[in-house]
């Protein structure tokens, strides 16, 4: 993917800036809600392990965190939709992108018993069990599954992607910054589990630039947290 003449995408390090103010202020914004839903600040750091109050965050935080994203990008002169990619893939790429998550959460599956690590982590397991009821529970998979893939996706395969790729030979050094810098912010896991979201990152980020679609990558980060759900779901109900 090449940038046309009549784009002019932030720079370097506006794109990176940016791109931290969008979401910074998201979770800013989000987690003002959830103390507003608690009762105050002070319980900030219960937060984490709360099925409710995730949803809440990811529900909030999301729409404040896209919104800055298109904003940004239409400020470039180009469409949000097309400085972001969100285009639709075409069946041949949704299939190799299908087939490619399969193998990923197979294999990483695989990777992870053979070591003897717990395939589901605590922290699934601690939001599944404090959803509570059938609703919040409905709630939290839908922000899992469907809301949060949007928003990193947004910013980190189509905001920081698009800023930073500026020709196709900076492909791969981008694919390598954008996953590095989505399995940071997954700091809830341990360092194994950040490993496998940056494996997951560059596969994502592979097609992205292969297809110049963010939806597909939407939809494939959906489909891993999706069965993430699914596993959660077997071991506390087996």
């Amino acid at each position: 993917m090449t940038v046309t003449v009549q784009e002019k995408p932030w720079g370097l390090f506006a794109t990176l800036a940016l791109g931290a103010v969008a979401l910074l202020v998201g979770q800013f914004v989000g987690i003002a809600a959830v103390a507003w839903y608690e009762g105050g600040l002070d319980r900030v750091a219960e937060f984490s392990g709360d099925g409710a109050a995730i949803a809440i965050l990811i529900f909030i935080s999301t729409p404040v965190q896209v919104a800055l994203t298109a904003l940004f990008a239409q400020r470039t002169g180009a469409s949000a939709t097309d400085y972001l990619g969100l285009k639709w893939p075409r069946q041949s790429e949704l299939i190799v992108g299908v087939a490619a998550a399969i193998a990923f959460i197979v294999g990483g599956n695989l990777i992870t018993w053979l070591l003897g690590r717990n395939i589901v982590t605590d922290f699934q397991v601690d939001i599944y069990r404090s959803a509570g009821s059938s609703l919040w529970l409905a709630l939290l998979c839908f922000a899992v599954v469907v809301v949060t893939p949007i928003g990193e996706e947004t910013l980190f395969r189509g905001f920081l992607f698009r800023g930073w790729l500026r020709s196709p030979n900076d492909a791969w050094l981008v694919i390598i910054v954008t996953a590095a810098l989505w399995a940071l912010i997954h700091v809830q896991y341990d360092w194994f589990v950040m490993f496998q979201v940056f494996v997951s990152g560059l596969i994502l980020g592979w097609l992205r630039w292969a297809s110049g679609s963010t939806i597909l990558t939407m939809l494939l980060h959906g489909l891993i947290n999706a069965e993430g759900m699914v596993e959660t779901y077997i071991k506390l109900n087996t």
